[in-house]
C-alpha cells in the first residue's frame, strides 16, 4: 500500500493532522447533534423555523467535514471518522434526550457554536507557522459558524 508523502516537515504535519482531526470530530458531532437529536425533538411555536436553521447548520458541518477529511488525506494523514471516534473524542455541548424546547435548542446551539468557534480559534493560532494552508480552512470555517451562531443567538433576544 502507497501512502501519501506529506510536503510539510514532521513537527508541522503533527500539528496541522491534530487540528484537522480534532475539526473533523468537532462537525461530524455537531452535523449529528444538529441533524438527528435535535432536528428530531424539536418542539415549539418556532419548530420550523428552527428545524430549517438546523439543517443550514448541519449542511455547512458535512460540507467543511469532507473538505478537512480531504485536506488531511492530501497531507497523508489518515482521517477517522468512525462513529466510535466521534463517540469517544466529541465534547462540544450536547443535546440531552428526549423531547426538546426551542427556546432549549436555540441556546444549545449558541452554545455549541461558540464552543467550537472557541476550539477553531486555537487551531487558528496553532497552524499559524505550520501550515497557512490549514490556518485558511480553519478560517473559514470558523466564519460561517459565527454566522449560524449569530441567527441562533438573534433567535432569543
Amino acid at each position: 500500500m502507497s501512502v501519501v508523502k506529506s510536503t510539510l516537515p514532521d513537527q508541522a504535519l503533527r500539528i496541522t493532522g491534530g487540528a484537522l482531526q480534532e475539526t473533523l470530530v468537532d462537525l461530524l458531532g455537531l452535523s449529528l447533534m444538529g441533524k438527528k437529536q435535535a432536528h428530531w425533538n424539536i418542539r415549539g411555536p418556532r419548530f420550523r423555523s428552527i428545524h430549517l436553521q438546523l439543517d443550514e447548520v448541519v449542511a455547512t458541518a458535512r460540507a467543511y467535514s469532507d473538505t478537512v477529511a480531504e485536506r488531511a488525506a492530501a497531507l497523508g494523514v489518515p482521517p477517522d471518522g468512525r462513529p466510535e471516534t466521534v463517540a469517544a473524542a466529541f465534547s462540544l455541548p450536547g443535546a440531552t434526550d428526549g423531547w426538546l424546547r426551542d427556546d432549549d435548542v436555540v441556546d444549545l446551539m449558541v452554545r455549541t457554536l461558540e464552543a467550537a468557534i472557541g476550539r477553531l480559534r486555537e487551531r487558528i493560532a496553532a497552524t499559524d507557522e505550520p501550515d497557512p494552508v490549514t490556518q485558511d480552512l480553519l478560517i473559514s470555517i470558523t466564519a460561517d459558524l459565527e454566522k449560524q451562531r449569530w441567527m441562533f443567538a438573534a433567535e432569543n433576544n
